[in-house]
């Protein structure tokens, strides 16, 4: 079992969740954080932590469960690993109540 990012964190990337893993499991994107579910250690301190219910266990069933899963894995194998609260994106208020942001405004890129 493991914890997965979804559509939640895109443009918003709060980091209260990396402060308090204690694996260093999360990975940083351009606008957005992952997991990567082989180092994960399922303890779930990090769910409560997001402020924006972007984080939940994978035996949740929500939508595109699996999309969600590959992209956690895919992206946590070539994004850098981030383990130090930040503050969060400029513009997060705006985009804390969008939904569906994936197709619009996900960024594969790797934070710089």
């Amino acid at each position: 079992m493991t914890y997965i990012v979804k559509d939640e964190c895109i443009k918003c990337k709060l980091t209260d969740c990396v402060e308090v893993c204690p694996v260093d499991c999360f990975y940083e994107g351009e606008n957005m954080l992952v997991i990567n579910p082989d180092e994960c250690i399922d303890c779930g301190v990090c769910e409560p932590e997001c402020p924006i219910e972007a984080i939940v266990s994978d035996t949740v069933d929500i939508e595109n469960k699996e999309k969600w899963l590959l992209l956690n894995k895919k992206f946590s194998a070539i994004w850098p690993n981030i383990n130090k609260k930040k503050n969060p994106m400029a513009e997060h208020k705006k985009y804390e109540k969008i939904k569906n942001k994936l197709q619009n405004h996900f960024s594969e890129k790797p934070f710089k």
